[in-house]
């Protein structure tokens, strides 16, 4: 079963709920041919007026008097065959095996009336309608306890299948975290929420099914086939000769199905994706008056779920008439041939044997009612298969994204990394997103302990992905990136990101309080502790003068209940509670306003002090508080120095330089 068996080998990890649910089930599909069996008094009841006692009586002397007509036809043969000769006696002898199985088959009818006699007469009222009223109480006790256990058995499966899909999402969630970043870039988080919920839900559907119906409805059926098989095992097995076709037929839908659904719930991730762009950018839709394009893209990605759903939907339309049609076939074939067997007296069908002694009226229709009770739980199944193979599909999905290993990872050994003390290094650093595509090229930089840098460079230098190799990120195509002397690829990564902090230019926020939004990386922090940090980012006084519940305030999804400046001064309130060795600024002042700039600034002066510190900025405030100043063109360093240096020396440096005063003369 593949990736499938693989999600179902989570749920049966809950021993005590399989045992029960198989266990439950099993006792649903004794009762359902057990309330079938039922029938055979109510037959012989109902056709002869007479009590069972009486019914049974007679097949005693039925029986006896058969065998006793068929001891003298053999006695007979014998004596014959004793005085024949070779061709003769070849003759008698073979007319003498069906006569003795018939012999044998009425002393094992026989002994069973004989052992069942003194239970009937014990147990069973003397009077035909008494019976009656005796079995039909038996009949609704029995109904009603196996309505029981089968809703004690659908809870369980419920649990069992519940468990199971939790693990998994526990595992598809941890596993998610711990990709790297270009798994985010590259696949896109539609893509991931789509597993994470339409193939999750389909996946849990498929094995709520597998351990209920699929489990359920065949012993139902087996139920029945073996009450059917202990009236006339031959002619349930004549009567099944179309099964091996069925099988086939839903063989092949299965599998159309399941490619069928895994393109389906391509098509729901490309729905997510269109979905979750738009509603994010909602802003520059309703500015540029897209919203009717947004809505043909839209309704482009919805007709072509549409169209895959209807194909699933064709494919599970045939799957109750295949079964259906064959189910017919099997009950004709045995509607026919019991008919001839019981309306001829005959033991053979077509010089097959059929059954060992003539069946009765009784032991027919008892025969079509196991035969009839296989149909309920086969129309069952027939509904299973498109929803066990979506179930396939989505854990093929799945699976395929919980067996990607990260790129980055802990080293096998790693080394020990005490705080960040000496020098951040980089050495010969080349880095591509694509190959053939430099982004960095050759790229060596030496940052002292305690050194702030800033970097600089025009949109698209590569600025941002040279600061987002230092906590690994990302790492680079070649050249080694040194902490104290350590590569940062033979430390931990929860070592060597517990060092850093990072603010954004973007500061992403989470749907909470303050309080918890400052702690974020912190977890051990006391309020005291969050309070100072936010005075240290100049956040208090907004904080408490200006949010309605203080710290408390939840500041709704991605910080959407505040101002730019005031989530820029949140994160930095959290970077500085981390106390981190080296402190990462990736353009975090570009998008707010100068009071915010300048409040911002203020605390980073009192913050930078005994710690490493690059800042990524084309602002000039910013570039004040740099010891160096590191210049990128093209994917590489143009130039490093102070301010004055590069004024007096880098033409590059002073143009942008001179760009830069230009627009803040003008904003002023």
């Amino acid at each position: 079963m593949g990736n499938f068996g693989r999600a179902l080998r989570l749920a049966i990890r809950h021993r005590w709920a399989l045992v029960a649910s198989v266990l439950t089930a099993l006792i649903v599909g004794v009762l359902w041919g057990a309330n079938i069996g039922a029938m055979y008094p109510f037959v012989e009841i109902a056709l002869q007026g007479k009590s069972l006692q009486q019914s049974l009586a007679q097949r005693i002397l039925d029986a006896q008097a058969k065998l006793a007509e068929l001891e003298v036809q053999s006695s007979s043969l014998e004596r014959a065959a004793e005085k024949a000769g070779p061709e003769e006696k070849a003759r008698i002898e073979a007319q003498l095996v069906p006569i003795q199985a018939g012999m044998d088959a009425e002393q094992k009818a026989l002994r069973w009336y004989q052992v069942l006699e003194p239970y009937v007469d014990d147990y069973i009222p003397t009077d035909p309608f008494q019976t009656l009223v005796l079995l039909i109480g038996v009949l609704l006790a029995a109904t009603v306890v196996k309505n029981y256990f089968l809703m004690a058995n659908t809870l369980l499966v419920a649990r069992l299948s519940s468990l199971g899909t939790l693990e998994l999402q526990k595992l598809f969630f941890a596993r998610t975290l711990r990709m790297d970043m270009a798994t985010f870039t590259s696949d896109g988080t539609s893509d991931l929420m789509s597993r994470f919920t339409y193939d999750m839900q389909n996946l849990a559907t498929g094995t709520n099914t597998l351990f209920g119906k699929v489990v359920r409805e065949p012993l139902k059926m087996l139920a029945c086939l073996v009450g059917a098989a202990v009236i006339c095992w031959r002619l349930l097995v004549f009567s099944l000769i179309v099964a091996p076709l069925a099988a086939f037929l839903i063989r092949w839908l299965a599998k159309a199905v399941k490619r069928t659904s895994r393109r389906a719930m391509e098509e729901m991730a490309q729905l997510y994706g269109t979905l979750a762009e738009t509603l994010q950018g909602i802003k520059i839709v309703k500015a540029f008056t897209m919203e009717r394009h947004e809505r043909l893209r839209f309704s482009r990605n919805c007709k072509e779920f549409f169209h895959k759903s209807m194909r699933i939907a064709r494919y599970d339309s045939l799957t109750r008439p295949v079964t259906e049609i064959m189910g017919i076939l099997i009950v004709c074939l045995a509607i026919l041939s019991g008919a001839y067997l019981v309306l001829n007296g005959e033991t053979h069908v077509l010089g097959i044997r059929m059954s060992s002694r003539p069946l009765s009226w009784s032991d027919l229709l008892v025969f079509y009612g196991f035969l009839i009770g296989t149909a309920d739980p086969a129309r069952k199944l027939s509904d299973v298969f498109t929803q066990l193979q979506a179930g396939a599909a989505a854990a093929d999905r799945i699976y395929a994204m919980l067996d990607r290993e990260p790129r980055i990872r802990d080293p096998e050994h790693p080394r020990a990394l005490p705080r960040h003390s000496r020098e951040l290094a980089l050495e010969g650093v080349d880095f591509a997103y694509q190959p053939g595509q430099p982004v960095l090229q050759d790229i060596n930089l030496r940052i002292r302990f305690g050194e702030t840098i800033a970097i600089v460079g025009p949109s698209g230098c590569g600025k941002s992905t040279l600061a987002s190799l230092i906590p690994r990120f990302a790492d680079p195509t070649s050249g080694t990136i040194r902490l104290d002397g350590v590569p940062i690829t033979e430390v931990r990564l929860r070592d060597l990101r517990g060092q850093i902090g990072l603010v954004t230019q973007d500061p992403l926020l989470f749907d909470d309080t303050v309080t918890n939004n400052i702690r974020y990386g912190s977890p051990q922090a006391g309020d005291q502790q969050v309070i100072e940090a936010a005075k240290r980012a100049c956040a208090h006084g907004f904080i408490e003068k200006e949010l309605p519940d203080g710290y408390q305030t939840v500041v709704g999804p991605l910080g959407g209940q505040l101002s730019g400046g005031q989530r820029q001064r949140i994160a930095l309130a959290r970077a500085i509670l981390r106390d981190p060795a080296i402190l990462i600024l990736d353009e975090a002042t570009s998008q707010i306003d100068l009071e915010s700039e300048s409040l911002i600034q203020k605390a980073l002066e009192q913050f930078t002090g005994g710690r490493t510190v690059i800042i990524i900025t084309h602002r000039l405030s910013a570039l004040a508080l740099a010891d160096r100043i590191v210049v990128m063109q093209d994917g590489g360093i143009l130039d490093v120095g102070t301010h004055q240096e590069l004024v007096a020396r880098c033409p590059f440096y002073r143009r942008l330089y001179q760009i830069q005063f230009e627009d803040l003369k003008q904003s002023a």
